[in-house]
């Protein structure tokens, strides 16, 4: 970021990621951003993470409450708040990051200061594109995905509430961005309330973008790509996997009853706004990945 840096910071939520993929991310970016400030959230309990943190200058925090990230987010946040941080970045231990990615970012922002969330593309290890930008959900569109997925994909829907119109190579102004890679001006965040704690499953960002949508703009950066693999996210058994299940399910519960299930203007709003500003819609853009195919579902 350069001699004048501006100060920033970013959080690593690390989950079952292997100890070797976490050294990794930290190593790109101690040596592309040597003034960031880095959180390491460890709510896997792997106490290897705390001497690799302190290897790189990482600040090492264990997750005590679990389930969720919200909680961690907001602590991080008000620390990074406290040490002067304007911008900080969500990111997820699966992604990686060219040299130049998170000051690329930074300089977009600093460039809009009506920008309060950021999101570069994500691509997977073959460069395809991962589609992770969306309108914001309503019951019926989770419905769908999670019960009738071939027909959310044939009948279009899917392709509409996934932003396909614009096809990923232009900037957009999008209501819910990816949380994998995503960075944040601190100043708007906190003005916005930052996370609700109630919220787990990606709900706790489509809150988050959606009131922030009332006081900046949510964007879409193509010049700036990432690598998702999400191999390297750690394998989780089906424990897990049925527990992530039921969260979700607990998270679109609390969302809608907070939002409005069927009847919800605001939403309706901030959808065709989106929608209005992309154009008319196609099918799905050039170089889709099958991993990136459905975030709600």
């Amino acid at each position: 970021m350069g001699a004048a840096a501006v100060r920033a910071s970013c959080c690593i939520v690390c989950g079952m990621a292997a100890p070797d993929r976490i050294e990794h991310l930290l190593l790109s970016l101690t040596t592309a951003c040597p003034h960031l400030l880095i959180y390491l959230v460890d709510d896997a309990h792997q106490p290897v993470l705390a001497a690799l943190a302190g290897r790189y200058g990482a600040h090492y925090r264990p997750q005590r409450d679990r389930p969720g990230q919200a909680r961690a987010r907001n602590r991080i946040l008000r620390e990074a708040a406290a040490a002067g941080s304007v911008y900080h970045l969500l990111l997820a231990p699966d992604i990686g990051l060219p040299l130049d990615a998170v000051a690329r970012m930074i300089a977009y922002m600093e460039q809009h200061p009506d920008v309060g969330l950021l999101a570069p593309r994500v691509q997977d290890v073959d460069g395809r594109l991962q589609p992770l930008c969306s309108l914001l959900p309503g019951p019926l569109e989770l419905l769908l995905g999670r019960c009738f997925p071939l027909l959310r994909r044939s009948s279009g829907r899917l392709a509409r509430y996934q932003l396909h119109a614009g096809g990923y190579s232009r900037v957009m102004e999008v209501p819910v961005p990816p949380a994998c890679c995503l960075l944040m001006r601190v100043e708007t965040v906190l003005r916005a309330g930052m996370f609700d704690a109630r919220f787990l499953q990606r709900f706790d960002i489509v809150d988050l973008a959606r009131r922030t949508a009332r006081i900046a703009r949510t964007v879409f950066v193509p010049h700036v790509a990432v690598v998702r693999d999400p191999a390297q996210a750690g394998a989780r058994g089906w424990r897990r996997r049925s527990a992530s299940l039921w969260w979700r399910c607990v998270s679109a519960w609390r969302y809608f009853d907070k939002w409005g299930w069927l009847r919800d203007p605001e939403r309706d709003r901030i959808n065709a706004r989106a929608l209005r500003q992309l154009g008319p819609a196609r099918r799905q853009p050039d170089g889709v990945s099958p991993a990136g195919t459905d975030v709600t579902g």
